[in-house]
């Protein structure tokens, strides 16, 4: 009997295991990251701004997640001010995007930042 039990609980480990593979090869790669955006996924589509991109591939980060303020913008650490001034930064000058909750915005810049960061990363210029 007990050779039996260890029989079908190797049994069940297996199929968990091949499961879970299956699950990770399914998306055909690494699963995406939701609070990044790469200059490769930006290129993927013609946006102007970055406000454009941001609102067709991640809308929900200009939602209000805090109970008052705004999502506020920082570019390469500068503090840029609220979503309105991502529609002056062009595309071709990203790197990288990235979303902060409000919770994690709070933490990290203090008051004024509970509804969330926006992060925007710009190519280096010259040499």
């Amino acid at each position: 009997m007990t050779r039996m039990r260890w029989a079908v609980a190797w049994a069940a480990i297996l199929v968990a295991g091949s499961a879970c593979s299956h699950r990770a090869q399914r998306g055909g790669g690494p699963a995406a990251d939701y609070n990044t955006l790469t200059a490769e996924e930006l290129s993927q589509r013609p946006f102007y701004s970055v406000y454009e991109a941001i609102a067709a591939l991640r809308p929900n980060w200009f939602s209000l997640r805090g109970p008052t303020g705004a999502v506020q913008v920082y570019v390469d650490d500068n503090h840029l001010g609220g979503v309105e001034m991502l529609r002056t930064i062009r595309i071709p000058s990203v790197e990288v995007i990235r979303h902060i909750d409000g919770i994690q915005g709070a933490a990290r810049y203090g008051m004024g930042h509970e509804a969330g960061v926006i992060l925007v990363k710009t190519r280096a210029t010259g040499g």
